[in-house]
């Protein structure tokens, strides 16, 4: 099967007009699903280039493709991951889905590969075929018919962002799309940030899409936060910001998508929310008041303790 090359998918770029967002694969296989891709993505000329692809298989496993159905149903037998832990390393292990950590500098093709398949469904979102420079969070979901689960989805972050974004890329794939797992996946880059002290939010510009999820989970966030304080308790945003971790403009836009911030405003010009109408909103949305992940779930990165005794010896 074909793996991605080493050149850029694609740089920084405005949004492509219409007839640039037509998908060049009309059906994509995925394991057993059969998926209708949204958008094109950057598989190689040979397979896509100058014509629309009416088939492509991509392996479950490790995100491998090929146009070919024989050679996809002997790589399904044959391909080592079927047997193996995902790449990466457990981060985080709750319930029924489990999230891995991988470097794209040790896991480059997994990485590429899967990043060629995720653009199949991302509108606007720069993908690079040079994934060094990013680390990978996927999400797997446990089954019962298989030891290592299924990914059924992922987000990406740079490793040393100008911007301190806490996530570049986030995609749930279709088939899981709507059952809370985007919301799994942000509330984890923020914890993750958080402890790596990266103030910030997800990469600007969002797509629609995104800023529906992203909204979506802010509103929660400040929801929980707000009805957790204590009656005739006055907070700030600042309060809700450096709890949540959420940026402080971004707090404020789910107060305003809520509508819950009155038309009165303090001696002191601040402004008032009204915690009933939270409430009510939270009752209507059917928040639920714990939080998105458990932070106790997160996996503590072990350190080398032997190594340390053997410089301290020194």
């Amino acid at each position: 099967m074909p793996s991605a090359s080493p050149r850029a998918l694609q740089s920084p770029q405005k949004t492509p007009n219409k007839a640039a967002l037509n998908p060049n694969v009309t059906n994509v296989v995925l394991g057993n699903l059969h998926i209708k891709p949204w958008y094109p993505s950057f598989y190689p000329e040979d397979l896509v280039g100058g014509r629309k692809a009416d088939w492509l298989y991509v392996c479950q496993w490790c995100f491998k493709y090929t146009s070919e159905i024989m050679k996809y149903s002997t790589h399904c037998v044959i391909c080592s991951m079927k047997s193996e832990p995902p790449y990466g390393e457990v981060i985080y292990d709750k319930d029924e889905y489990v999230i891995h950590k991988i470097d794209g500098e040790e896991s480059k093709l997994y990485c590429q590969n899967l990043s060629l398949f995720a653009k199949l469904f991302l509108e606007t979102k720069s993908v690079f075929f040079d994934a060094s420079t990013f680390l990978y969070y996927t999400l797997i979901l446990k089954t019962p018919d298989h030891p290592y689960g299924q990914v059924a989805g992922f987000f990406s972050k740079e490793k040393m962002s100008w911007d301190n974004n806490n996530l570049a890329c986030i995609l749930i794939f279709p088939p899981w799309q709507r059952r809370g797992l985007g919301q799994v996946l942000m509330a984890a880059s923020y914890v993750l940030g958080k402890r790596e002290g990266r103030f910030g939010g997800p990469e600007r510009p969002l797509s629609t899409l995104g800023r529906k999820g992203y909204i979506t989970y802010w509103c929660g966030e400040v929801a929980r936060f707000i009805l957790g304080c204590p009656k005739q308790k006055t907070v700030k945003i600042k309060d809700v910001s450096d709890e949540t971790w959420i940026m402080p403009e971004d707090v404020v836009a789910a107060l305003k998508e809520m509508d819950v911030l009155e038309k009165r405003k303090t001696a002191s010009g601040s402004i008032v929310v009204n915690k009933s109408k939270v409430r009510a909103w939270a009752e209507k949305s059917k928040i639920s008041m714990d939080p998105v992940v458990d932070v106790e779930a997160f996996v503590e990165e072990e350190e080398d303790d032997e190594e340390e005794s053997e410089e301290m010896e020194e």
